[in-house]
């Protein structure tokens, strides 16, 4: 089993994460468990900010490192909530407080259509050249009132047309084939099967 650690502290995003790698036998250690703190995510893109994540935990722990930033975008609300997803109704972070932002900030709205979207940044060292970088989007639309019990974040009012259901309402097992990060994860896995790392 290959290490490497994973920039996040999300328990929602590491435990898709080490289902989704545990096949291509990879041993995620979450951060925490390294105690290494969060990075700062200043930037304006998804991208910069998984970038800036890696690199410092590659940095602090030695170990490759892999980081995801994601967010719900809706295109009526200019992209928003976007990279402040998970603090779209400011401090301290709460699901509740952000999905009823989201909710009220749609409620008079017709074109409720959004996407998740993720990008995983892979870096074998902090001064890596060449970051491995892949992303996915998982397209639906926003629902005022919440269904299901699973998942995390915006997922009880992402449904998904084409499965008749929100994201909360499918089994992890379901959610990890279709999702953003599923997509996006296939898309690195595809570059380490190229030989990449």
């Amino acid at each position: 089993m290959k290490r490497l650690v994973l920039a996040s502290r999300n328990p929602g995003k590491v435990r898709e994460l080490e289902a989704l790698l545990l096949p291509a036998k990879w041993a995620v250690v979450a951060q925490d468990e390294l105690r290494i703190p969060e990075a700062p995510e200043p930037h304006a893109t998804f991208v910069e900010n998984a970038l800036a994540k890696a690199r410092h935990a590659a940095m602090q722990s030695g170990l490759p490192a892999l980081a995801d930033d994601s967010g719900l975008c809706v295109p009526a609300l200019g992209g928003a909530p976007g990279v402040i997803s998970a603090h779209y109704a400011g401090e301290p972070k709460s699901d509740q407080r952000n999905n009823q932002k989201l909710v009220d900030m749609l409620g008079n709205v017709e074109d409720r259509r959004a996407h998740y979207y993720c990008v995983l940044v892979l870096l074998r060292a902090p001064d890596d050249p060449e970051p491995l970088i892949a992303e996915g989007r998982w397209r639906g639309e926003v629902v005022l009132s919440p269904r299901g019990e699973g998942g995390f974040g915006y997922d009880p009012h992402f449904y998904l047309p084409q499965l008749g259901c929100t994201a909360a309402e499918l089994a992890t097992t379901e959610k990890n084939r279709h999702s953003h990060r599923a997509q996006a994860l296939a898309q690195l896995m595809q570059h380490l099967r190229n030989g990449r790392a």
